[in-house]
């Protein structure tokens, strides 16, 4: 047999050019961004998103409605409770709503504004400016943060190092409590961690997510948003030309370049863009918004803050880099029409989708029973006869009672005439709140009227103390 023949590629030289090999870097190394602070309307408003979202974070857990946690979702119980609701394992159906509403409510918030929701609202984008601030309190502003880190190793930079990861530790701990704290009731979570006596597997997720926050915040940063983040793949199959982004007008800042402020710069051929590069050095992801829209881009129109800041000090029109969309940007409508191209096509559907899923799930809330029961029918023997002669069938009821009261309940049936219903115990069983209670129960019917085969038969169970809290649950009977 001969031998498998070897292939060895080969590279064509021009002749007379240098065949000197040249090793090529497919991945550029990363450069740390030093943001800088600019100050303006859209800046004001994402303080104020930071605000409202961590007070929302930390502050809702320690909030009690009806004597229980605002939002928990206690795993260990199966037990949610959301603002005075309790949600048990079987009302899954509400999450999943809740979740179409959020990604559909994502994807009409996208198309109307672009990525707003990253540049003001998204969790990385919100903990990364809380690191940068303690970061700039501790370090200095933009300048000085960067001769900081290009400094040789002393020990002022190391105590200016460690208070800051000191910082950013506490803050990431805290953040970690306080997620576990939505599913592990927070009071009694507090507890243990004052006495210390965190269980293993509760110190083990405080520590996950402490890490996972000073990790992605701290250091990943805007690697998060351009590598890991599949919003940021995906945005542009919801983008259209009536979608509002962070623009550059290059009609009216081309070309760019530097004047004084009493320079005609109409006159000498120029743009409004003086190339300050003001835009690069606020941008928390590092891109240059002249260059156009990309999709390293949150929409966080810090941007905007710093070129309106340069415009009014060389008394300039502001608007350079503004809010616009492409369709505005290239004439085909004025920008003070704007507001009537969003109920275009893809934002109606969005809208319909929305209103559809919403209408149903708050009437499916309205109509909701605090009151769920499982009924497992006895295997081992179907049917017996009883010494009067009639036929009695055995069951299990499982009852949850999803409410914030004790309530007692009476168990009835319908679908066989003259059934009678023997409950073991008492015959009204007292379930308390947000527990569930088992209980056996037997049903016995004339042969006349169970004949051989399996008969329809529905369970009635309702609150003594409020009737309007009753279900109803399918059953066989099986007669001989």
């Amino acid at each position: 047999m001969s031998k498998p023949l070897k292939v060895i590629p080969l590279t064509l030289v021009p002749a007379g050019a240098d065949e000197t090999l040249e090793s090529v870097r497919l991945y550029a190394d990363h450069k740390k961004i030093y943001p800088r602070w600019v100050s303006g309307v859209f800046t004001r408003w994402r303080i104020f998103f930071v605000f409202a979202t961590q007070l929302f974070f930390y502050g809702i857990p320690w909030l009690q409605v009806r004597g229980e946690q605002a939002l928990l979702f206690d795993v260990a119980h199966q037990r949610f409770y959301v603002f005075g609701i309790i949600f048990l394992p079987q009302d899954f159906i509400y999450l999943t709503a809740l979740l179409v509403l959020c990604a559909v409510g994502l994807f009409a918030w996208t198309t109307i504004g672009g990525r707003l929701w990253c540049g003001f609202s998204c969790p990385q984008t919100v903990y990364t400016e809380i690191f940068l601030w303690i970061e700039q309190w501790v370090e200095g502003d933009r300048l000085a943060r960067m001769r900081l880190d290009r400094s040789p190793t002393t020990a002022h930079k190391l105590r200016l190092k460690a208070a800051k990861h000191a910082l950013w530790l506490v803050f990431s701990l805290w953040t970690g409590f306080t997620f576990v704290g939505y599913f592990t009731p927070m009071h009694a979570l507090w507890q243990h961690a004052v006495s210390l006596t965190l269980g293993g597997y509760t110190l083990f997720w405080v520590l996950f997510y402490a890490f996972a926050t000073y990790g992605n915040a701290g250091w990943l940063r805007e690697q998060v948003c351009k590598y890991m983040c599949p919003y940021a793949r995906f945005q542009s199959a919801m983008f259209d030309a009536d979608t509002l982004v962070v623009s550059y007008d290059r009609e009216r800042g081309e070309p760019r370049g530097g004047r004084g402020r009493a320079v005609d710069y109409q006159s000498e051929g120029k743009g409004a863009c003086i190339d300050c590069k003001l835009c690069v050095q606020v941008c928390p992801v590092g891109i240059d918004i002249r260059e156009g829209l990309q999709y390293e881009c949150i929409g966080c129109a810090v941007c905007i803050d710093a070129c309106d800041s340069i415009m009014d000090k060389m008394r300039y029109p502001r608007g350079l880099i503004r809010f616009t969309t492409e369709n505005a940007l290239t004439h085909t409508y004025p920008e003070t029409d704007f507001r009537r191209r969003l109920l275009r096509p893809r934002v109606l559907v969005y809208a319909a989708i929305l209103s559809a899923v919403f209408g149903v799930t708050a009437f499916a809330l309205w109509q909701r029973q605090p009151l769920r029961v499982n009924i497992a029918h006895e295997r081992i023997a179907l049917v017996r006869e009883t010494a009067d002669g009639l036929l009695e069938n055995s069951y299990w009821l499982q009852i949850e009672n999803a409410d914030h009261v004790d309530h007692t309940y009476r168990i009835a049936t319908e679908g066989l005439p003259g059934a009678q219903v023997l409950v073991d115990g008492e015959p009204a069983i007292k379930v308390r709140a947000s527990a569930d209670q088992g209980v056996a129960v037997r049903v016995r019917v004339d042969p006349a009227q169970a004949g051989p085969g399996s008969h329809r038969l529905r369970f009635i169970v309702t609150a003594q103390d409020a009737p309007c809290i009753h279900t109803e649950e399918k059953s066989s009977f099986f007669g001989r």
